[in-house]
């Protein structure tokens, strides 16, 4: 709290410590920072990224697999932490329901998934988003305009809008029914430049095969299954718009 006293753009990570009282609620909101809870990683309860492994059969994903290496998915959806129910009650969906206290007074609440899982990660700090009560709405701008704002770039990102990037995702689906529709991601662009997400080719204006991934390539460059193989890989980033 003294960080968002001293006047600090955005505060990464929830307070561990929920609920928030109106004490809190009405001093933040005449502040002008942010807040990126991170509700994959709680803090003061148990993390909301187990109960996307517990609820959910993540190593059956196949998009995911297509773009990440299944030991990396393996070791951490395969061997799942299961908790009862009311852990994650008053765990991350208790933060949440904070997170909506202090978007409703004015903070502005921004999506931010802590690369515990690349391709998902992002959509599940979204559905938690709207577990504490938060429209779909709501939840989709802090995914979009929001995190825009609080980077000073809300001319260039953030919106659909003339003369600002063509940066965006289409989806098959409409989240603003169903949140978990936001996962149904058939292509993603990236100012100007469209990528189908089923092979990560870029399609459009130009037709370009995309290059190999590195797990897909010994050190001579050539190609391996890697279904079987024992490499281990760490710090895995890919923009794969799952």
């Amino acid at each position: 709290m003294s960080m968002v006293a001293d006047g600090h753009t955005s505060i990464e990570h929830n307070i561990p410590v929920a609920p928030l009282y109106k004490d809190v609620i009405q001093f933040w909101s005449q502040t002008g920072t942010s807040n990126t809870p991170t509700l994959i990683v709680n803090y003061g309860a148990v993390t909301g990224e187990y109960y996307w492994y517990q609820n959910t059969e993540v190593w059956k994903n196949e998009k995911l697999l297509k773009y990440i290496p299944r030991p990396i998915i393996d070791s951490r959806s395969r061997h799942r932490v299961m908790v009862p129910d009311e852990e994650y009650q008053n765990g991350h969906i208790l933060t949440s329901r904070s997170c909506k206290k202090l978007a409703d007074s004015g903070v502005n609440i921004n999506l931010g998934a802590h690369g515990q899982l690349q391709g998902l990660g992002a959509h599940w700090e979204l559905w938690m988003l709207s577990q504490g009560g938060m429209s779909n709405y709501q939840a989709l701008k802090c995914a979009t305009v929001n995190g825009a704002v609080l980077l000073g770039m809300e001319k260039q990102l953030g919106t659909l809008q003339v003369g600002k990037l063509a940066d965006m995702i289409i989806i098959d689906g409409n989240p603003m029914e169903d949140i978990r529709k936001s996962e149904n991601v058939v292509y993603t662009m990236v100012n100007g430049r469209l990528f189908d997400t089923e092979t990560m080719n870029e399609v459009g204006n130009t037709d370009k095969k995309r290059t190999k991934f590195y797990w897909e390539l010994d050190g001579s460059g050539v190609a391996y299954p890697f279904i079987g193989e024992t490499k281990s890989f760490m710090n895995i980033r890919c923009a794969c718009g799952l």
